[in-house]
């Protein structure tokens, strides 16, 4: 079973689609119960860090996501699921995450001229042996804030934005993207694709 995860942030419905498109079904769901006996976990969100954590142990959601990723299982961060992945955020004070990565989610210090929040099309460069896309390749971003992650070993692609930044983790099947794979067209459903097929065998 595939499970998005609903804590009341994010753009569910088109990440579900794009997964239909990938020729996979997902189920939409806020049950613990439900996501604790998931076989592969989707965390999607936008929105406030802090906001996004309140939401999570509001509805029983923080240990689930937990124990999934200490368990190995395959699990997916798209855009604020990265984010909450890491100890601690930034975005209106500080928050305590999910604490399942080692580091903290900063605002973007950017050089005169540049904007926050980093938003619309940007390339990634891949230099871990993940690539589910190819160096160059444009993907959609829409963020003020960004990991830090202190094991540089877990980052699987970068982008620049006034400097290097992260822009998608992996450690065994914990991957996590601060891009959008479902608003990246064909080369975020390809991006998803390669997830799905590669944890097709934790499927019962």
């Amino acid at each position: 079973m595939l499970t998005i995860v609903d804590y009341g942030s994010g753009n569910l419905r088109s990440v579900q689609k794009a997964v239909e498109k990938c020729g996979f079904s997902a189920t939409i769901t806020s049950d613990p119960q439900v996501v604790a006996k998931a076989e592969r976990i989707i965390l999607p969100g936008v929105g406030a860090f802090g906001d996004a954590m309140r939401a999570l142990r509001h509805r029983n959601l923080v240990e689930p996501l937990q124990e999934h990723a200490r368990s190995d299982k395959p699990f997916l961060g798209i855009c604020m699921g990265l984010q909450l992945l890491f100890e601690t955020g930034f975005e209106g004070g500080t928050h305590r995450g999910l604490g399942i990565l080692a580091g903290d989610v900063v605002r973007f210090d950017l050089p005169s001229g540049m904007k926050v929040p980093h938003m619309g099309w940007n390339t990634t460069t891949w230099p871990r042996d993940w690539q589910p896309a190819r160096d160059g390749e444009h993907f959609y971003f829409v963020h003020s804030y960004h990991a830090r992650p202190t094991d540089a070993s877990v980052v699987a692609a970068v982008t620049d934005y006034g400097g290097e930044f992260c822009a998608a983790v992996r450690r065994g099947n914990l991957y996590a993207t601060q891009f959008h794979p479902e608003k990246s067209q064909a080369a975020g459903l390809r991006l998803l694709s390669s997830w799905l097929e590669a944890t097709r065998p934790f499927l019962a």
